[in-house]
């Protein structure tokens, strides 16, 4: 596998690491402060996407939160970054009781109260699924300043499953097969069943994931709970992102939100790295850097931000 490699707008002299831990809901975990050498008093706690991903959101050989942490703290923006309990423990994403907030929130809570120990204003900057519940965990703690959605889906989870199975039988058909598709396609069904229940096996369910996780999925309402924040939001979205879509994914926010600002990287898949033609499977093993314009973008949005906050 491929090291990784500081992409080109990061200036590792600029600024220093230092290992912390999160301690929230009886389990600790670890993460990674970036302190820039000239700090602007703003800082942003980085929410990973969906899964047991680590604080860099490590995919293949590529690492985009720790570009995107490096690439700002180089421009003296302070970064807290953490290690989902989950990491390297994905069984226990199947416990009994299992849901997207237990596993983002308490922690994220943590993320933002120790940062803020440093920094005048904390922002959360979510990717994917982190994206999705950022308005969730700001709901719970008042001192976010303001959020940055990077490819956060709004389109019900179990029918995104189903269209990029679809997607994928027809661009990587070595991996997807057609009775795969039909597997997304029945457990999709038994999420919108209103006989969902905690008593439905997870293994009729997407990803085996229980039934606890899905059926606060069906309750949740990313677009509403950040329009109800009254706070500055940036939504970031690639245009050859196959996962959360311009088409699928974006509307919604367009509508929901429309004090935000939203930028579209044409070229960024789902990790935000640039490439060209459509976006498949091998995107994830091809080393890459975050693009440049993401982290160009949210430099220029956060002194914005800042003031709105501060009115």
């Amino acid at each position: 596998m491929t090291d990784w490699t500081p992409p080109p707008y990061a200036d590792p002299t600029s600024f220093t690491e230092e290992e912390i831990t999160l301690d929230a809901a009886d389990r600790r975990t670890g993460g990674t402060l970036t302190l820039p050498q000239t700090p602007t008093g703003r800082g942003v706690v980085l929410l990973t996407g969906g899964g047991p991903l680590d604080r860099d959101e490590t995919s293949g050989p590529n690492k985009p939160l720790k570009d995107l942490a490096w690439g700002l703290a180089s421009q003296g923006v302070t970064v807290l970054r953490f290690d989902k309990f989950t990491t390297g423990h994905p069984e226990l994403m199947g416990e009994p009781g299992f849901t997207m907030s237990a596993e983002y929130v308490p922690h994220g809570v943590a993320a933002v109260r120790l940062l803020r120990r440093y920094v005048d204003q904390v922002f959360l900057v979510g990717h994917s699924m982190g994206g999705k519940v950022a308005p969730l965990i700001a709901t719970e703690e008042p001192r976010v300043a303001g959020l940055v959605i990077m490819a956060g889906d709004t389109q019900p989870m179990q029918h995104a499953c189903v269209r990029v199975m679809r997607y994928l039988r027809t661009t990587n058909p070595e991996a997807v097969t057609d009775e795969l598709v039909d597997q997304f396609i029945r457990q999709a069904a038994v999420v919108d069943s209103p006989d969902l229940s905690l008593d439905t096996p997870a293994a009729d369910l997407p990803f085996g994931a229980p039934p606890s996780f899905w059926l606060e999925l069906r309750d949740y309402d990313p677009v509403a709970t950040a329009a109800a924040l009254d706070r500055p939001i940036l939504v970031l979205q690639g245009g050859r992102d196959y996962q959360v879509t311009v088409a699928n994914d974006l509307p919604a926010w367009r509508e929901g939100l429309p004090a935000a600002t939203i930028r579209i990287l044409d070229n960024a898949n789902h990790l935000f790295i640039p490439g060209t033609g459509p976006s498949t499977l091998s995107d994830y093993e091809r080393p890459g850097h975050l693009d440049p314009s993401a982290v160009a973008t949210i430099l220029a949005w956060l002194p914005s931000a800042s003031e709105m906050h501060a009115m």
